[in-house]
C-alpha cells in the first residue's frame, strides 16, 4: 500500500460543490493507482480534516500526505489546517505527515481557467472582451497580491482588451469597484470569472453581484464564466503536489520502460525554439533524425543552425498538420495549450512525445545523458532531474576513470 494522500478541502453547504469535490478525489486515485485517496474539509462538510487524518494514519500509517485544495496562501493554509494536522498528529503517536504546498498559479490551472473564460466568451473575440478575475479575498496581503498577480499574468497570456482584478470579501477592489472600472475603461463585452475551484457560496455571490450590476448598466453585456471544477488539470496539480512530498524513490525505479530509439532517415518534430529545444536538438541531429523545428522565433544558435540547413524551420506557432509522419514529438512551447494540443494528437496517431513543461502529461521523458570512451550514459528517474544529472556525472566518472 502506498502512502495515503488526504486532500484538505474547504468545505460547502451546497451539495453540488460536494460532490464536485469527490469528483476530484476519484480521478487523483485514477491518477495514482494503489494510493488511498481521502478528502476532509476545513469546514461545513464532514468528515473534518483531523477526522480523515485520523482514520487514514490508523488504517494505512505511519504517514501520509495532506494537499491542501487551495488555489491562494490565505488562514486555512497558513493556520487552520496544520492545527488540524497537529491534531491527527496527536491522535496517532508516531505518525509522520507531509505537509504539501497549496495549489497556486500551476501552468496547468492556468489552463483551466483559459478554458472556462474562452467558453464564457463564446463569440466575442477576446480583444473585445474585458475579464473581471475574482478571488476570495484574504486578511493575508502575500495572497491578495498573488491573485492580483495572477490577473495580470492572463492578461500577458492571452489577448484580452484588459484584465481587472477583484476580491468576493475582506478587501478591496469589490467585485461592483472592477466592473465599474472596467466600464468606465470602454469595456461593454464583460466575462466575470470566480476563481473558485467548486459551486459554493462564493460562486453564489458572484452571480448576484454581477447580476446586480448587470441590471444598471444595460448597455453592457457581462457573461459569467463556470468555476474550474473537477478536472483533468486540477488532478493533475494535486498529484504533482503529492509526488513532491515523497522522498523515496518509487520501487522498481522510474515508471518508464528504457529503450533506445534509432532516429536516422527519421522524421522529428521540435515545437518551440527557446533553450529547451537549444538543448535538444543537436543530439536529435546527431542521431541522424530529420528534424523539423515550428516556431515563431528561434535562439541565435538554433538560428545558426537553421541558416546552415541542419533542419527545416517553420516560422510561426504549431498547428494540427505539423505533425504530419514524426515518429518522435518533442512539445517545448511556452504555450502549456499548445504543448498539450501537441501531445493529444501525438497519443492519437501512436505517436511517442515528449512534453517539456509537463514530463508527465507526454508519453515519453528524456534522459540525462553524456557520452564517454564510446558510451552513452543516460540516468532517468522520477522527476528529480538534479538527482539524474548527479547520478549521470558519477557514472561517467567512473567510466573515464575506471580505477578512481
Amino acid at each position: 500500500m502506498r502512502t495515503p494522500l488526504l486532500i484538505a478541502a474547504h468545505g460547502t453547504r451546497l451539495e453540488a460543490g460536494v460532490e464536485a469535490c469527490l469528483e476530484l478525489a476519484q480521478l487523483v486515485r485514477e491518477r495514482v493507482p494503489g494510493v488511498p485517496v481521502n478528502v476532509g474539509f476545513v469546514e461545513l462538510t464532514e468528515p473534518s480534516i483531523t477526522a480523515a487524518l485520523t482514520q487514514a494514519l490508523e488504517q494505512h500509517g505511519p504517514r501520509a500526505v495532506v494537499v491542501p485544495l487551495m488555489l491562494g496562501t490565505g488562514g486555512h493554509v497558513r493556520s487552520d489546517i496544520p492545527e488540524f494536522i497537529a491534531e491527527a498528529r496527536s491522535a496517532v503517536p508516531g505518525a509522520h505527515v507531509d505537509y504539501a504546498a497549496h495549489l497556486g498559479p500551476h501552468p496547468r490551472l492556468m489552463e483551466a481557467v483559459e478554458g472556462r473564460l474562452h467558453a464564457a466568451r463564446g463569440d466575442w473575440a477576446p480583444a473585445e472582451t474585458s475579464v473581471v478575475f475574482v478571488g476570495r479575498g484574504a486578511l493575508v496581503p502575500d495572497a491578495n497580491a498573488d491573485h492580483v498577480r495572477l490577473a495580470r499574468m492572463l492578461l500577458e497570456r492571452g489577448e484580452w482588451a484588459d484584465v481587472e482584478p477583484a476580491f468576493i470579501q475582506v478587501t478591496r477592489p469589490s467585485l461592483p469597484t472592477a466592473l465599474d472600472r472596467s466600464y468606465a475603461a470602454g469595456a461593454r463585452r464583460i466575462v466575470v470569472m470566480g476563481h473558485w475551484l467548486f459551486p459554493g457560496m462564493l460562486s453564489t455571490w458572484t452571480q448576484r453581484q454581477t447580476d446586480e450590476w448587470a441590471a444598471a448598466h444595460p448597455d453592457a453585456e457581462v457573461r459569467v464564466a463556470d468555476v474550474i471544477g473537477a478536472c483533468a488539470e486540477l488532478a493533475d496539480v494535486v498529484v504533482e503536489r503529492y509526488l513532491e512530498m515523497l522522498p523515496e524513490a518509487p520501487p522498481h525505479g522510474s515508471p518508464t520502460y528504457l529503450a533506445g530509439l534509432l532516429l536516422r532517415n527519421r522524421d522529428v518534430l521540435v515545437l518551440g525554439g527557446g533553450k529547451v529545444a537549444e538543448r535538444r536538438v543537436p543530439r536529435l541531429l546527431e542521431a541522424g533524425a530529420r528534424l523539423r523545428v515550428v516556431a515563431p522565433h528561434l535562439t541565435p544558435a538554433l538560428r545558426t543552425l537553421a541558416e546552415e540547413g541542419r533542419f527545416e524551420w517553420t516560422r510561426r506557432a504549431f498547428l494540427d498538420s505539423d505533425l504530419g509522419d514524426a515518429w518522435y514529438i518533442l512539445a517545448a512551447t511556452d504555450d502549456p495549450t499548445a504543448n498539450r494540443a501537441a501531445s493529444q494528437m501525438a497519443e492519437a496517431h501512436h505517436r511517442f512525445c515528449v512534453r517539456a513543461d509537463d514530463a508527465r502529461a507526454g508519453t515519453a521523458w528524456t534522459p540525462a545523458t553524456a557520452d564517454a570512451h564510446g558510451l552513452t550514459v543516460a540516468v532517468i528517474g522520477n522527476r528529480d532531474p538534479r538527482l539524474s544529472r548527479a547520478v549521470r556525472d558519477a557514472v561517467v566518472a567512473i567510466v573515464a576513470d575506471p580505477d578512481s
